[in-house]
């Protein structure tokens, strides 16, 4: 398993996914303020590991403080959740897993723990979410692979592999489950500029696992699509909302109109903690700006004129329409979204026996 984030008695460890595919580097955050760093540089990246490597951030500024007492430590424990909430406005797990640790902290409190007895209990529960991160990942490549193609090509936007999660990944835990499930599949990585997410850490993830792939220019998708290369499209998210509309990396919208042109089922998988209940719907997803060196120079060198302006969101929203289904570790998602959330919602905790995950929820629309 790619060891995208552990914990260690030095601090978080991560691999540098800036420097991948060329080298191997890992680097140890040893403050909480320089997992923040980590997080905003994006040597570390992917929703659901966002989450747990700022839980662990959280744990580590509990572990690190010169406080005597909880109640000594309590408003050094809100700077703590609040540096990290402020790293990556998009990805909806990140302020789960802060709003996790800031329940059990509050509960502790209530309850009189003592701060060594707060640090145990905010490690514990980090280290809860990383392996809950595991798991949830295998169950949705459980429920993804009977989706896939038996042959043929599936295309994927960006890396919501292993290195975006803890371990195994979202939409290529899809892709692993259909293969070890005896499906021959090609994949087609697209190349995701600026920060070449497909090409860069896609690419060497499937690699290692002997998995076919081929990387592909962004600008190819639908040209393949026509010759009848691509048999389904299948890519992570970010935050989905009430009504299944779904923030990926910026050019997934593009590939999702492409798919629905072309007949190509469109997929979305990631754990229930990006789903976002609260916001009802994509319009009110924030998307993250990120710097205009991303796209103005690559590798250290300039590509664009001086001076020119830029624009680089780092996310776009892929309305609910255009999404066959939503998988997830406790099942699959199919529209009406904002019904079957709430319904899956209600059968959450029956396990499907030898998947660890949930079982499908019956729907009555099913889109074709």
């Amino acid at each position: 398993m790619i060891p995208t984030l552990e914990w260690t008695p030095e601090g978080v460890r991560f691999i540098d996914q800036t420097k991948l595919p060329l080298e191997e580097i890992y680097v140890t955050a040893s403050t909480y303020q320089q997992v923040a760093d980590v997080i905003v540089t994006m040597v570390v990246r992917g929703a659901p590991a966002i989450g747990v490597s700022a839980a662990m951030g959280v744990a580590l500024g509990a572990k690190q403080s010169t406080a005597k007492t909880t109640e000594e430590f309590a408003p050094e424990f809100e700077e703590i959740c609040s540096l990290l909430a402020s790293t990556r406005p998009t990805a909806v797990n990140l302020f789960w897993a802060i709003d996790r640790m800031k329940a059990l902290f509050a509960e502790l409190s209530a309850n009189k723990a003592s701060l060594s007895e707060v640090r145990q209990a905010l490690l514990d529960e980090a280290l809860r979410m990383y392996d809950q991160d595991i798991a949830d990942c295998r169950a949705i490549g459980v429920h993804g692979a009977e989706l896939m193609p038996d042959g043929g090509g599936v295309l994927t936007h960006c890396n919501a592999g292993a290195l975006a999660t803890c371990g195994y990944g979202t939409a290529l835990g899809v892709i692993r489950g259909a293969v070890e499930a005896g499906k021959h599949i090609h994949v087609f990585a697209d190349e995701t500029r600026p920060f070449l997410q497909g090409a860069r850490l896609t690419a060497w993830e499937l690699m290692a696992d002997d998995i076919p792939t081929t990387v592909i220019c962004d600008n190819m998708a639908a040209s393949l699509m026509r010759q009848g290369r691509i048999q389904a499209v299948v890519v992570g998210a970010d935050r989905i909302a009430a009504n299944g509309d779904t923030a990926n990396k910026i050019g997934t919208y593009s590939v999702a109109i492409l798919a629905r042109e072309h007949g190509i089922p469109f997929y979305v998988a990631a754990p229930w903690s990006t789903i976002d209940r609260a916001t009802l719907t994509g319009d009110a997803i924030p998307i993250e700006e990120r710097s205009a060196v991303e796209v103005t120079h690559h590798g250290g060198k300039q590509l664009t004129p001086h001076g020119v302006s830029i624009c680089n969101p780092a996310f776009d929203v892929t309305p609910a329409k255009y999404i066959t289904a939503i998988i997830t570790e406790r099942g699959v998602l199919r529209v009406p979204y904002s019904v079957s959330l709430g319904e899956m919602d209600g059968l959450a905790g029956e396990r499907v026996p030898g998947a660890d995950c949930t079982v499908n929820v019956p729907l009555t629309s099913v889109r074709a």
